[in-house]
């Protein structure tokens, strides 16, 4: 028979653990110091921003101040691939460095007081017509950022799409500002900082893409200027590195401006 005390000590580790659950902390991990330190970036967009980017041995360490929501929409300690818990990926052998690891590294750099909590889920292949709100694509990324946000300050979001479009480029720039709005709205942040990121060679999409800022306040772009892709589409290692580097200097400057 179980003693009364043991009975006590057992339900109170239950409790324990509940609590943790309901915070987003895994069991495995110490979880994030303090809710108000947490600063949260939704990563959305095709394939680059899923990381086709061979990694080298030292890109598979822990970033060190960052979290990674995971499968169970609990927060683990950040490590490449980091697109491996998007809800609506390809396949997980497919899924390597994207803009979000250096873009993690830089924003702790300039702010060692803060952390940072990654939600990503991007999908390779994709038209932005698949992330207009009311699609999966879309319900995920509010659902998990929703998620995301009990537990911390949602900061921004960075996007990199546009590849699938290029059959269209003159509506794109209107169904871009549509989709920024609708995030907005959706997660009750009018002035939500939205980075955007160039493409790989395809002039008149990144033309439209440079004139989101001129559209739309709290929003900017990074340029594709001296990238170097791998193949037709997918930037390689340095070049991944560097679009994250941007993706940091650019978001920094608009939540500077704000």
């Amino acid at each position: 028979m179980i003693s009364s005390n043991i009975f006590k000590l057992f339900l109170a580790s239950l409790l324990s653990l509940t609590f943790l659950a309901k915070m987003g902390v895994g069991a495995e991990t110490k979880g994030p110091d303090a809710q108000n330190k947490l600063h949260i970036y939704l990563l959305i967009g095709q394939s680059n921003m899923a990381g086709r980017a061979p990694l080298t041995k030292d890109d598979t360490k822990p970033i060190q101040g960052a979290w990674l929501l995971n499968k169970d929409d609990v927060w683990e300690v950040a490590t490449n691939p980091l697109n491996r818990y998007s809800t609506i990926r390809k396949g997980l052998g497919m899924q390597k460095l994207n803009p979000g690891y250096t873009f993690t590294k830089e924003m702790l750099q300039k702010n060692k007081e803060i952390e940072i909590g990654l939600v990503v889920n991007a999908k390779g292949g994709t038209k932005i017509e698949q992330w207009a709100k009311g699609t999966k694509f879309y319900k995920e990324a509010i659902r998990r950022t929703k998620m995301a946000g009990r537990t911390g300050t949602l900061k921004g979001i960075l996007w990199h799409q546009g590849e699938s479009n290029q059959g269209n480029p003159e509506a794109y720039l209107k169904q871009l500002i549509t989709l920024v709005e609708d995030l907005r709205k959706d997660l009750g942040m009018p002035e939500l900082p939205f980075i955007a990121g160039q493409v790989n060679d395809l002039p008149a999409i990144n033309g439209e893409i440079t004139q989101l800022p001129k559209k739309l306040p709290h929003t900017g772009f990074v340029h594709s200027k001296g990238l170097k892709a791998m193949d037709r589409w997918h930037f390689d290692t340095k070049s991944m590195k560097l679009l994250g580097e941007r993706y940091a200097e650019e978001m920094d400057k608009v939540q500077s401006d704000q």
